[in-house]
């Protein structure tokens, strides 16, 4: 059974190379292929900040002491007015509530730009 399982890791493991072993050769192609021309990364917008987590507590401070003044969920639409070291400073759109919470919860996702 053991052996088996190795085999078939072994063939998909080979499935896997073969495409990346060609792709290297095909990038050999002529110049007159042309790519399509990429649009500048800097020129979007910046992602929007999400919750990464089920819920966040949203706080009176930036400390994780202070009073909690509601919840933040992760389908929740919020607003950062600021922020201050790793904590932002939010507004909750569906709640109205203003406070602190953790940007280890709620952060802003980044693009990779490759042009």
């Amino acid at each position: 059974m053991r052996s088996t399982r190795i085999a078939i890791s072994a063939a998909m493991l080979g499935a896997l190379a073969v495409p990346m072993l060609s792709a290297a050769t095909a990038s050999a192609a002529p110049a007159a292929v042309a790519a399509a021309p990429a649009s500048s990364c800097s020129s979007l917008p910046p992602l929007p900040y999400e919750v990464h987590t089920a819920a966040v507590t949203i706080r009176s401070k930036a400390t994780t002491t202070s009073t909690a003044l509601g919840v933040l969920y992760r389908s929740h639409k919020f607003t950062v007015h600021k922020k201050s070291g790793n904590w932002l400073y939010i507004t909750d759109r569906s709640t109205g509530v203003k406070g602190w919470v953790s940007g280890t919860y709620v952060y802003r996702d980044v693009r990779m730009c490759l042009n």
